[in-house]
């Protein structure tokens, strides 16, 4: 049984859902911040003034605080808004900022779902005290720094008593190199190898020691470089000549960093778009799209609140969705065949020549229906979609569950 504290653990969807509307989180942060003073073993309150603290940007305070809280408990529940709760989903996670874990509670507001968060750890990958539970979601991202917990939990999980979604072993599949390996060779899929290569590399080609037909075959400028195990955009840069490679190692102190080759994918009218996609027990589902003059798009940097045409265009690419998948079925399939995810997304573009353009796979990008109503009245239709069909998938492995595991 989960403690329950007088300040009920909030996750992110109430703070991103702030966040998106405009709101400023500062004071927020300000008052738990005085109340956790006063309340230095309340856990949940420790917790959410860690998120509100990556919310706004900063992460190393978060960090710091999220790590206080952990020292108190690792497990955490989030109750279904709808009461009785209808199922209880066992989330496996691990310390780290907002992309360190699936963002269900995004996706599942006003569910009738408990989710019960659990931090592991090298020391503790599961609860001592397992929580009730009908299935188990591991949430955990594929960086290095979690690949032992993983492997722990693969050991722990193999032949568990309740059903397991994204099973520990399939989640370094996502990592990109391994992803870009992963994806050759599929019918109209497009995914340009990823290596990491190291600063002293890059120092050599400078010096002209080195050569990048040397990282892989064909591999020429422009080229993509960011650091490894940067999410969000951070320090991911186009590079079109030398100058340019010998400007970013003066800009970014990285040691490491994954190098891959710059893939045009404007239309004529030179305009970029890119898509998420959700792919649910195989079955993709449109989660947003991007659409800037910028060929590094963010939702929240193109635009998309400040221009109703693109927000139109979004509309019609949602509407017409099916029309996308059936084009790119093929692709998609082999996406979640080769992963072997039961949940995750994909980051893409449409090349010219009608290519899916991947550029990432993963379980831990955020998917939400929070955008405001008043500019995208259409997304709660489609994004309904999406939470519904993650909804039934979870109800349907629920059901299937053999009677002696009741």
């Amino acid at each position: 049984m989960i403690q329950q504290f007088a300040t009920a653990f909030r996750g992110l969807a109430p703070f991103l859902r702030l966040n998106l509307a405009g709101g400023d989180l500062r004071p927020i942060a300000q008052a738990l911040l005085a109340q956790a003073n006063d309340e230095q073993d309340n856990a949940p309150l420790w917790m959410n003034l860690a998120t509100v603290f990556f919310a706004i940007g900063q992460r190393e305070t978060g960090l710091a605080i999220q790590a206080q809280a952990l020292l108190m408990r690792q497990t955490y529940l989030l109750p279904a808004v709808r009461q009785p709760a209808r199922l209880r989903l066992l989330l496996l996670m691990v310390a780290g900022d907002i992309a360190a874990n699936t963002p269900l509670d995004c996706l599942l507001e006003d569910c009738d779902i408990d989710l019960i968060c659990h931090y592991a750890t090298l020391e503790q990958p599961l609860p001592a005290e397992l929580p009730a539970h009908d299935a188990v979601l591991v949430a955990i991202g594929e960086g290095a720094e979690n690949l032992a917990v993983l492997k722990l939990l693969a050991a722990r999980l193999r032949n568990w008593f309740r059903p397991v979604i994204n099973a520990p072993e399939h989640i370094p599949n996502t990592e990109r190199r391994a992803a870009s390996d992963l994806l050759q060779g599929v019918p109209g899929l497009l995914m340009p190898p990823t290596r990491e290569v190291s600063r002293d590399f890059l120092l050599a080609m400078l010096a002209g020691e080195a050569n990048l037909d040397e990282v892989f075959a064909a591999c020429r400028l422009p080229i993509i470089l960011r650091p490894v195990g940067s999410h969000a955009g951070r320090d991911l840069v186009r590079i079109d000549d030398l100058a340019g490679v010998a400007r970013y190692l003066e800009a970014v102190p990285d040691v490491g960093f994954y190098l891959s080759r710059f893939i045009d994918y404007s239309d004529a009218n030179g305009v970029f778009r890119k898509f998420r996609i959700a792919l649910i027990d195989g079955q993709p589902f449109a989660c947003h799209m991007g659409i800037s003059t910028n060929w590094m798009i963010h939702y929240l940097n193109a635009g998309m609140y400040a221009d109703a045409a693109k927000r139109a265009e979004e509309e019609v690419f949602m509407v017409a969705f099916a029309a996308f998948a059936e084009r790119h079925g093929e692709a998609l399939e082999a996406i979640w065949q080769r992963s072997q995810l039961d949940y995750l997304c994909i980051d893409c573009a449409e090349t010219a020549d009608g290519a899916l353009l991947v550029f990432e796979i993963g379980h831990a990008m955020v998917v939400h229906a929070m955008d405001p109503v008043d500019l995208f009245p259409y997304k709660q239709e489609h994004m309904g979609k999406v939470k519904r069909a993650f909804e039934n998938y979870l109800y349907g492995l629920y059901r299937a569950r053999p009677a002696h595991v009741a």
